[in-house]
């Protein structure tokens, strides 16, 4: 499961918006909690209340647009096409590398440490390519958050000469074998939705 480029790079950075938010907070000039609020910043008695000047909050908007566009780009899709779903098995996201800039947010790490933040920008380039390259951009821990699962599925389209097919799909629904669902396609991704029939009977049992 691969996205093209732009697509898999706006997916990896908006990933990363909880980690902007912690560069953020911990480059917060906190004597400036309760100062009175003037603007522009930069002119006369006004500062902007950051350590290292506008840096973090270019970092977190950044973050913060691309966690937006792309839970926009799934929210958009409107699955049309039915599948019945023969097999279903959720794949848990991978915990372990995506905590690990978490770890090293803690550990003194500055945007005035140009080395440290340096080092952590080729780290996360080596993890973009990794994950891109190995078609697992799409284990996203974040998207559990909004309620998205990544599911291995087993499905077919309904006709005489129904061909099982087996690919992963993400979904907010509890995909169950037996049920027939509504599928859309995104550069290779699957996007599965339970039908309105399907849900109102999960609704009523």
């Amino acid at each position: 499961m691969q996205f093209r480029f732009v697509p898999s790079l706006t997916v990896f950075i908006g990933s990363y918006f909880p980690l902007s938010l912690i560069l953020l907070a911990q480059d917060y000039r906190y004597d400036l909690l309760w100062a009175p609020f003037c603007w522009p910043p930069g002119t006369g008695n006004c500062v902007v209340p950051l350590q290292n000047g506008t840096l973090s909050l270019i970092v977190f908007v950044l973050c913060l647009f691309c966690l937006v566009f792309s839970l926009g780009a799934l929210a958009t899709v409107k699955p049309k096409t039915p599948v019945d779903i023969k097999e279903a098995k959720y794949i848990p996201a991978e915990l372990m590398a995506y905590t690990l800039p978490y770890v090293v947010s803690f550990m003194s790490l500055e945007y005035k440490d140009t080395g440290k933040f340096v080092g952590l920008l080729i780290f996360l380039g080596w993890m973009f390519i990794i994950t891109y390259r190995s078609g697992q951009l799409i284990l996203n821990p974040l998207l559990i958050v909004f309620g998205w699962r990544l599911y291995e599925v087993t499905l077919s389209y309904p006709g005489k000469n129904a061909v099982n097919i087996t690919s992963w799909a993400l979904s907010k629904a509890d995909l169950q074998p037996g049920t027939r669902c509504n599928v859309a396609t995104i550069q290779d991704v699957r996007i599965i939705r339970l039908t309105k029939a399907e849900g109102a009977a999960d609704a009523s049992t």
